[in-house]
């Protein structure tokens, strides 16, 4: 369960940018997780809990963004929103679409203070 460790990693980032800004507690964090990622959120939310304890982050929310995945389709000439994720084709005209736009994504966005 690699949660855990990026778990980790999200508390130590928080963490230092809280102390950095002289903030005793941070009551939320958010963070945009793309659909290939690899990231499974629930996962990740237990191992947050489990991290974030005894630090300025213990019982903070985490709120999670699922980002879908988008390509560019160059027969379209546009970025298009992929129904499903495993099939990298165009759902307009069904070519195949390699250039992925979003959907990769772990991103640490915003961090609440009580």
């Amino acid at each position: 369960m690699h949660e855990l460790s990026i778990a980790h990693n999200i508390v130590t980032i928080a963490s230092d940018a809280a102390a950095e800004a002289g903030v005793d507690r941070i009551s939320a964090v958010h963070l945009r997780i793309g659909a290939l990622a690899g990231v499974v959120a629930d996962a990740l939310r237990f191992s947050f809990a489990i991290a974030a304890e005894g630090t300025p982050l213990a019982g903070a929310e985490l709120i999670i963004e699922e980002v879908p995945v988008v390509v560019f389709c160059p027969d379209c000439n546009a970025e298009v929103t992929l129904t499903n994720p495993r099939l990298f084709r165009c759902p307009r005209c069904d070519r195949p679409c390699g250039q992925i736009v979003h959907g990769r994504e772990l991103e640490l966005v915003a961090l609440e203070t009580p």
